[in-house]
């Protein structure tokens, strides 16, 4: 008997608990997880379509350029980082509508990258047949397989795809609805509204950037900026969340890593739950995967539900001018606790998260969808400074501070008095 009321005492003081606490926040993953043990993996497609003949790239043909970005990225590839590569429109010289629209192969398998044969590979390709873009990307899913880390496939072309269906968009949307963790980056080749409106939206449905690359440099750039990429970010696949106009109806937050979109000067809001004791740590990076203005910024600030600003992080260079960053730190001891429950529990704190931008699209550039924008949210236990040494206050401060110079005093005259009788009898 006794042990049964001990027991009604105990789910009677978890259930107070609970709904003291509140609902919990929405998990961006296990945090204890260990890490996978698969490495990253990135395909690059490879437009080679009759098209790619075209010699307007720095007096060069679109091909020759794309060829000289592929043997530099794969002489930096890192090591741990498997790559494919497949082609499309690269075999079939013929006007078969039907059949050149089957027209993709992947001539370098996902894996341990063997360089030498891998530009081999690519120094033979020359700009052939058709656009079947749609199919290409359904291909590099299948290429990359199935796994517990996100999987990248870097899309290269200078036309849209002139073999639909498959719609390349339909396709995107597709693998994104499947949930296979696939993200596709897009870069164009060409300066044609049709092909940018088509690679926006394949980059917008699976979270992926779009770039214009209108020369060698940028374009060899940006695809080692997209490898690296995939290998610092494939072991985390973000939760996709949607911030609030509001701190109100935000999405509650617990730790992890998130993906969202904001379109140009727009503010979205969560929120985080901290406890005293606890520090908040926040960061958040948004993607320029389109042309903007020059002068732009990024602010994260942490408010309290009233409005009331508590930090305020800054824009954080990382050496990449695809990516805009800031963060912040904000510790629960800061402010005063609130008082306990009767049950003894501490309530959190919530803490409202404003993402915000300053940036401007140039003439011409499309506003949606939003920028790709990552959120990590992390609370740990506060580790505040070290405290200075406690000079007093008050009455004890002013008599410390008399006697200092009383004392100070003294032992200036006393210097005074003996270094000018020794300077008297020299």
């Amino acid at each position: 008997m006794i042990n049964k009321r001990r027991s009604t005492v105990v789910l009677l003081g978890l259930l107070a608990t609970t709904a003291l606490i509140g609902p919990p926040p929405a998990a961006a993953g296990d945090e204890t997880a260990e890490p996978p043990a698969e490495p990253p993996k990135v395909e690059l497609v490879l437009d080679v379509s009759g098209s790619m003949r075209a010699r307007d790239i720095d007096g060069r043909s679109r091909i020759s350029v794309a060829q000289q970005a592929f043997n530099e990225v794969v002489d930096a590839l890192p090591d741990e980082t498997q790559l494919g590569i497949r082609v499309l429109g690269a075999t079939y010289r013929g006007k078969d509508k039907k059949q050149g629209c089957l027209d993709t192969q992947q001539i370098v398998p996902v894996g341990p990258v063997d360089r030498t044969q891998a530009k081999a590979a690519v120094a033979t390709l020359r700009p052939t047949g058709f656009t079947p873009v749609g199919l290409a990307l359904r291909s590099a899913a299948q290429d990359l397989g199935t796994g517990s880390t996100v999987r990248r496939i870097v899309l290269i072309t200078d036309g849209e795809d002139t073999c639909a269906p498959p719609d390349p968009c339909e396709v995107a949307r597709e693998l994104a609805a499947q949930g296979t963790r696939l993200v596709v980056d897009t870069l164009g080749l060409a300066p044609d509204e049709k092909v940018r409106r088509q690679l926006l939206c394949i980059a917008g449905a699976t979270g992926g950037t779009y770039t214009a690359a209108q020369s060698a440099d940028e374009l060899t750039g940006r695809i080692k900026q997209l490898v690296d990429r995939a290998r610092d970010t494939y072991t985390a696949t973000p939760t996709v969340v949607g911030g609030s106009a509001g701190c109100d109806d935000a999405p509650l937050l617990a730790p992890g890593v998130y993906t969202d979109r904001e379109t140009f000067a727009e503010h979205r809001w969560y929120r985080v739950p901290v406890r005293p004791g606890q520090e908040l740590r926040a960061s958040v990076s948004v993607a320029l995967d389109r042309p903007v203005n020059p002068d732009y910024g990024v602010l994260l600030r942490a408010t309290a539900p009233d409005g009331r600003e508590l930090v305020r992080g800054v824009d954080a260079g990382s050496g990449r001018t695809d990516v805009v960053s800031a963060g912040l730190r904000w510790s629960a001891a800061e402010e005063a606790s609130p008082a306990p429950s009767p049950s003894g529990v501490q309530p959190a704190r919530t803490v409202c998260l404003l993402v915000s931008n300053s940036f401007a699209p140039r003439p011409g550039t499309q506003v949606t969808p939003g920028m790709p924008v990552e959120l990590t949210v992390d609370v740990v236990a506060a580790s505040p400074a070290p405290a200075g040494p406690d000079l007093g206050r008050g009455w004890a401060l002013l008599l410390l501070l008399t006697l200092a110079g009383l004392v100070t005093g003294l032992v200036a005259g006393l210097l005074t008095r003996w270094w000018v009788a020794t300077w008297r009898e020299n």
